[in-house]
Order: C-alpha cells, then structure tokens, then sequence
C-alpha cells in the first residue's frame, strides 16, 4: 500500500503533467489554427482568382497546377506527397512523429494551387501536416523525447482537424482515433481537447465562420427508424468500402504507367477535364456546393458520389496535393441521397446521416464522426449517427483510407486479423467456429447422425 507521501507526491505528478501539457497544448493549438486560418484565406483568395478568368483559361490551369503542384513537392519536400493526414500518421507510426520542417510552406503551397485549379481534394489533409510539422518542430525546440513528440503531433492533427471543420472535439477525437483501430489512448485525450479548442477560437477570431447547425427536425425515434439507421449503415459501409477501393485503383494505375514524373499530372489534368466535360464542373474542388446542395434536401445526381471517388483518386494520385475528409464527406452526403430515394426517407435527413457514417467507415473513426455530426447537426441527430457510423465501420472492414494505421483490434471475432501492423499489410481467415451456419449445420449433422444410430 502506498504511503500518504507517496499519494501526494503522484498527485503532484499528475497536477504537473496536466499543467505541462495543458500549456503546450494551448500554444500548439493557437500557432496551428492561426496557421489555418492563413490557409483558408488564401484558398478563398485563390479560388476567387481562377473563378474570375474565362472558362477556357481557367479549365487549362488545372493540368498546369497539378503539374505545378508534383513539381514543387518533388523538388523541395517529397515527404509533402499524396494526402496529409497518412504522411503524418505513418511519421507518427514509423518516425516517432519528426516531420521534416520544409513540409510546412511546401505542403501549403502545393495545396493553395490544387484546390484553386479545381483539383478534386480536400483541406484537412493538408493543415493536419502543416499542424502536425509544427507541433514537430516545436518539439524538436523543446527536445522532447519521442513519446512527448508523437503527443505533441497527435495535438497538430487534432487543431487543423478543429479548425477546418468548426469542429472543436470531434477534431481532438479524430487525433486520437485515427492512429490506430480499435484502440484510442486516453493520456492524450486532454492536449488534443485543449489544441482542439484553441485551434477552432483563434481561427474564429482571425475571421474564419462555420455554419450554424444545419438540421432543423430529426424523426422520432422509433423502432422503424432504428431499423432504417441499421439498413443505412449497411449501405454507407458499402460506400465507404467502395470509396477505399475506388482510390487504392486509382493509385496502382498511376504507379504501373511507365511515365516520367511531370507527364503523369498532365494525364491526370486531361483526365479531369474530360469528366468535367461529361458530367460538369461539381465533382472538381472541395465540392461544397453539392455538400450543401444535399444537404438542403435538394436532388444530386444518383452516381454523384462514384464520380466523386475517381476524380478525388486521379487528383492525388497523378502528383496533386489534397486532403481526403471533405472528398468523403462529399461521397457521404451524396450516398445519403441516393439512399433517400431508395428508401423515401427525407433526404436532408439522410445525408445529414450519410455524411459522417461513410467517413467513419472509410477512416476507422466512428466515435469522431459521430461527434462531428452532433456539432454540425445538433445532438438530436446523435442515435440515428451513432447507430450508422458505428453499423458502416463494422461493414467497411479491415481498410482505410489511410493505410500506415494500425490494426489494433478486429472489427469483429468472427475474424482473425493479424495485429499490430499498419491495416493494408494485415491478412484475414474467418474464424469458422464462430459462423452461425457452420455451427447450426455441424450440430444439425450430429443430431441426424444420432437420431439414425440403430437401437440395441
């Protein structure tokens, strides 16, 4: 039993660490969502520009910035590559979070010129690096050793996280969550709240404006609606699922084409615009508009989300930088109204339902993405976005969006999963004593047998 000393002196310990980390938590959050705040200004500038050249012109800059876009990241910082958050989680995992300090303005750059050509991508990805480098660097300052420096970073995905969305503790969740599946760690649960907090304020205060709660009437609950919110997990799952596969094609494609490296964003520009031609112009960008669209309850095309998928892949895979949340929101609200019309459901109900489940099956974070849709939508929709965020990671599998995360926990015990390695090396067998049929006939089996046995 410990003695009363040694009580005190593990409270005082704890009282320090909680002090320590409340502090650096706080400046982390502040540098990042001002940070962020930068990013988002300069995006708006930017797309305001392209908007105001003529349509031809405009659509010839998206080859040329997705072009522009590979080349700064090869020369200058190739650890800026591909979509942010997965570089920050594999520096995490293999690193110990030390993230090279020339990503921060190559990474910003980069992105500035996808996004504002119409690059199909999306912001978070970029400032959880930008967060995440700073957070590095800071440590790197304070010489933290390599614990404190992977709490530090998991504070920078939290604050860009926070700060892009409006979003203050789904994002200090998603930073937490996000590493591994299945298992989250709770000693830093209090920097990625406090960096979260900070980072949404001080993006506020330097102008930045989030949409107010966006669904004003949720269904009652009832049984019926408890089974339509597992049906819609179900589909979601599906979706998410098929967004995952839809970007890994898109980036062995890219890989095995034996092009050198300035002609493949060319390909990839030509390939956009083509779409654009065949299917229009809101599948380019963030594609808020068609978010909001849905979200309105108003009509988006039935394969909206598919197309989406492929022009997101072709973006980051042929050399363009981006994020990859708000591409699957966008896949989220758009399944949504596709379900609606499936199922009759109110289709501002459904992708308000929609747009958080399929991030949660596609990013292995139902917990965050049912907290985000109480901070979007009002805590009135949280039964119906837990039940399908929970249903849609469960259907999604063991893959991600994010490959470097580490598979801590099957999804479920029906499988056997190889642990402790990042998702996309993990195999799987099914664990055939536990399959329901297999057990139903192997007793069905025996009981026959004993009801056949002759009598003595």
């Amino acid at each position: 039993m410990n003695s009363p000393a040694q009580k005190v002196g593990e409270v005082l310990s704890l009282i320090y660490s909680v002090v320590k980390w409340f502090a650096l938590a706080l400046v982390a959050g502040v540098l990042v969502g001002a940070t962020a705040a930068l990013f988002l200004k300069l995006l708006e500038s930017g797309r305001r520009e392209v908007l105001a050249r003529p349509s031809t012109l405009r659509y010839l800059l998206l080859p040329l910035g997705l072009w522009a876009s590979a080349l700064l990241v090869a020369k200058l910082a190739p650890e800026a590559k591909g979509h942010g958050t997965e570089k920050v989680i594999e520096a995490v995992h293999k690193r110990s979070g030390r993230i090279a300090l020339s990503v921060i303005p190559v990474k910003l750059v980069a992105t500035l010129i996808t996004l504002s050509v119409g690059g199909s991508a999306g912001k978070e990805g970029p400032c959880a690096q930008i967060g995440a480098g700073i957070t590095s660097a800071l440590a790197s300052l304070l010489r933290f050793g390599d614990e404190d420096r992977k709490k530090l970073v998991i504070c920078g995905i939290s604050a860009g996280f926070a700060a892009i969305f409006g979003t203050p503790v789904a994002g200090a969740i998603f930073g937490i969550e996000v590493l591994f599946i299945g298992q989250m760690f709770y000693d830093v649960m209090l920097p990625s709240f406090v960096s979260g907090i900070a980072a949404y304020h001080t993006a506020t205060l330097l102008g930045i404006t989030y949409p107010d709660e966006l669904l004003r009437a949720v269904p009652d609950l009832s049984g019926g609606y408890l089974l339509w919110g597992l049906a819609a997990g179900c589909f979601f799952g599906l979706v998410a699922l098929a967004h995952i596969e839809i970007l890994g094609l898109t980036e062995r494609f890219f890989e095995r084409l034996r092009l050198r490296g300035w002609q493949k964003p060319l390909l990839g520009g030509a390939l956009l615009l083509g779409a654009t031609a065949l299917f229009g112009p809101r599948y380019l960008g963030l594609g808020t508009e068609t978010i909001e669209s849905a979200l309105r309850g108003e009509a988006v095309p039935h394969g909206a989300f598919a197309l989406k998928s492929l022009l997101t892949g072709i973006t980051l895979s042929c050399g363009g930088s981006g994020g990859i949340v708000t591409p699957t929101l966008f896949v989220g609200a758009a399944a949504g109204s596709f379900f609606s019309s499936l199922s009759g459901l109110d289709p501002l109900f459904c992708a308000a339902v929609g747009l958080p489940a399929v991030l949660a099956g596609a990013a292995n974070t139902p917990v965050a993405a049912t907290i985000m849709a109480m901070e979007l939508f009002g805590a009135r929709l949280a039964p119906f976005a837990a039940l399908a965020c929970i249903v849609a990671f469960v259907i999604s599998g063991h893959r991600s969006v994010y490959p470097s995360q580490i598979l801590a926990r099957p999804k479920s015990k029906i499988l056997l999963v190889d642990k402790a390695c990042p998702v996309d090396e993990s195999s799987l067998r099914r664990r055939t004593s536990d399959l329901l049929l297999v057990r139903l006939w192997y007793y069905g089996k025996r009981l026959i047998l004993r009801t056949k046995r002759p009598s003595r």
